[in-house]
């Protein structure tokens, strides 16, 4: 029997992929291109509305052809309702129950239809065996579900409250990944910043066990809720210091206005967010800061607008994720008067502007000098390194670079979001 798997979103559903591939091949089931699968698995995104559209689409396509689909991923924990009015055929695998994929393919494959919805708190990594890893980037799944209660955010809805998986296994995959040639691991979770806090620990102390794995690879931190980064941001700098670690922090810091930010759900003022950056950029040289903005959330007005254009001018992050604010069915925002699309649209113009702006000046501080890059990625259309810094580097083609190795770079341009060098 083969299966194809079409994977919606962010770096947590790739991992998540990453399982239901391993527990896929532990249960006899091979992996196929589309067309050939006798059941299509679809990881789904539930974050923007506009994915769930791109998403609906494809399910749509798949039902109309008689094709045997299972549906998982957020979409399927949070509005299960949606796919069944598109695909009614459709099975549902909700991800707490990802380790029981095989059977739903199997009977999916039968025909039958299947949903598989309970909440179960599980150690998903304890079924990852390493078959998915080979790359030279690795996901890592350390936690899912969250602590937060964000008023725009229905994933919490999708995936549950906190589960932390044991240090023990996260450790194990990262040793797997890299026996199989990974050089960078990238640690996602719902929310990284909240991982242990339900078993004692924090990512800070994780970071210190993986200081002890054997290897040559870097370590991305993923996204980090704020409000959590209070409990051990000592640590937490003394360890991204440490050459395991890409000095990266990715704070999601979403309004530059202390009352939006209430209203969000957001435990944590503009001021608190300062304090926390003053003290990481004092401790770890040459930090990467990324955050996310979401304009027109309901009740922003203009002065409050202009207080998180305010923050992106005087943060000076060196990426943002911009986000328009759209209703999202199971998130208490979605009940509040909303602002009009056409404004919207127009504080993500200006708010886009800004960012390019800011993230051109920061990234000319890097023209005309020379880094340590670990080429990670190629694309059909570029060679794509990292500094230890995580910037994002486009190196020329014109050399055999070779994947998950180390090169002397110069920087010769630059845009909003990457550098351009040149291997020396």
């Amino acid at each position: 029997m083969q299966t194809y798997i079409k994977t919606y979103g962010c770096t947590l559903n790739q991992a998540d992929t990453n399982i239901i591939s391993s527990v896929l091949s532990k249960g006899g089931i091979r992996l196929s291109d589309e067309a050939e699968a006798d059941v299509l698995i679809v990881n789904t995104c539930t974050v923007k509305s506009s994915a769930e559209r791109r998403i609906i689409d494809y399910i749509r396509g798949l039902e109309a052809d008689h094709r045997r689909i299972i549906v998982t991923g957020c979409l399927a924990g949070a509005n299960s309702d949606i796919i069944s009015r598109y695909a009614p055929t459709a099975s549902i695998v909700t991800t707490p129950n990802i380790d029981r994929m095989p059977e739903a393919v199997s009977r999916t494959a039968r025909g039958e239809r299947v949903v598989f919805g309970d909440y179960r708190r599980s150690d998903r990594l304890s079924i990852l065996d390493g078959s998915s890893f080979g790359e030279c980037i690795a996901k890592v799944q350390i936690s899912d579900g969250c602590l937060s209660s964000c008023g725009f955010c229905e994933t919490r809805f999708a995936r549950g409250p906190l589960n932390s998986f044991s240090d023990r296994l996260i450790l194990r995959a990262i040793e797997m990944a890299v026996e199989r040639g990974a050089k960078e691991i990238q640690l996602t979770s719902q929310d990284v910043g909240a991982y242990g806090l339900d078993r004692g620990t924090d990512i800070a102390e994780l970071m210190g066990r993986i200081m002890e794995i054997d290897g040559d690879f870097r370590v991305r931190i993923g996204m980090l809720n704020p409000d959590h980064l209070w409990r051990y941001i000592e640590r937490f700098a003394t360890n991204l210091r440490d050459e395991r670690f890409y000095r990266f922090v990715h704070l999601p810091v979403q309004s530059g206005s202390d009352r939006v930010l209430r209203a969000m759900g957001r435990n944590y003022s503009v001021e608190r967010i300062y304090e926390h950056l003053d003290y990481l950029r004092s401790e770890v040289d040459g930090l990467t800061f990324m955050t996310d903005i979401i304009v027109g959330y309901p009740s922003e007005n203009d002065i409050e607008f202009d207080e998180t254009l305010d923050f992106i001018r005087e943060a000076r992050p060196d990426t943002v994720n911009l986000s328009k604010f759209t209703k999202r069915p199971h998130a208490r925002a979605s009940k509040m008067i909303q602002i009009p699309d056409g404004e919207i649209k127009r504080r993500s113009r200006i708010a886009a502007s800004v960012i390019r702006d800011v993230q051109h000046d920061v990234n000319e501080s890097f023209v005309g000098k020379e880094y340590r890059v670990l080429a990670t990625e190629a694309t059909p259309g570029s060679i794509n390194g990292r500094t230890d810094s995580y910037k994002q580097v486009i190196l020329n083609r014109n050399l055999d670079i070779e994947m998950g190795r180390y090169y002397n770079v110069r920087i010769l341009d630059k845009s909003a979001n990457v550098l351009y060098g040149r291997v020396i």
